[in-house]
């Protein structure tokens, strides 16, 4: 058998920029919410509630420092982590209702040409796994989306990196994916539109990458804080702007499933 694994965002489902930027500021608008409405801790340090936003903000932003380095920090260990630096003692369940109800009005989209690309892929006997980093919400608010989205009739798993330890780039993620579809990385193939993507196939001994640019056009708020600071983009196997080139390229990476 062979293996090709996938991002999520961005390359199979995707919000248009300016839905993109709502969606994160929204995001943080309910981190301060919940810190504005947790009470004070009595040993802890005092903050105005004017400086609860920019607290939330910095935990959000470290959580994704740390991706880069391949480590998970969770939704719910970020708004404890701006609690504890506010003086505020937080019930991280109140956040993280806020963050469902949020994931579940925001109309997202899927990608052109997703459902044809995995269908074809599984007819010719290819493995298929999504690898997603989960830094602004959990997997499991996703999950029903990507059912109502009919993803769940050919990917046979998702590895969300909230239910992990690690994110991409680090290798273990996409070992520990390849282990639940007893596959090896020699015999496998990861398509994402970013830098953890082809780093952390690199690092993780893949057959090839494949770099899909179609959707990136990203919201003002994602690019700063995913992308800012994201190292140089390393070489992928191959580049692509329509997911209907990409079967084709997987099958000259792997032409043997």
């Amino acid at each position: 058998m062979a293996a090709v694994t996938f991002d999520l965002w961005h390359t199979l489902i995707y919000l248009p920029p300016e839905a993109e930027e709502t969606y994160m500021a929204r995001q943080l608008a309910i981190g301060e919410k919940v810190l504005r409405q947790a009470p004070q801790d009595p040993a802890g340090p005092r903050r105005a509630d004017g400086q609860l936003r920019s607290a939330f903000e910095r935990s959000y932003a470290a959580a994704v420092t740390a991706s880069v380095r391949g480590r998970s920090v969770t939704p719910a260990e970020q708004i404890a982590r701006a609690a504890r630096a506010s003086g505020r003692v937080v019930d991280p369940d109140n956040y993280l209702e806020g963050l469902r109800s949020e994931v579940r009005r925001t109309p997202f989209l899927r990608a052109p040409g997703a459902l044809p690309l995995l269908r074809g892929l599984r007819a010719d006997g290819y493995r298929v796994a999504v690898i997603s980093n989960t830094v602004g919400e959990p997997g499991a608010y996703l999950r029903p989306i990507l059912t109502k989205m009919g993803f769940d009739r050919y990917v046979e798993d998702y590895v969300f990196s909230d239910e992990q330890p690690w994110t991409k780039p680090s290798p273990r993620i996409f070992r520990f994916a390849l282990r639940r579809l007893g596959e090896r990385p020699g015999r496998s193939v990861h398509l994402g539109d970013g830098w953890s993507d082809i780093e952390g196939a690199r690092r993780a001994g893949y057959r090839g990458s494949i770099l899909f640019t179609g959707l990136h056009a990203y919201g003002a708020r994602y690019r700063d804080l995913f992308l800012s600071g994201s190292p140089r983009l390393p070489e992928a196997t191959f580049r692509t702007r329509q997911l209907s080139e990409a079967g084709p390229l997987v099958r000259r990476l792997l032409p043997e499933p």
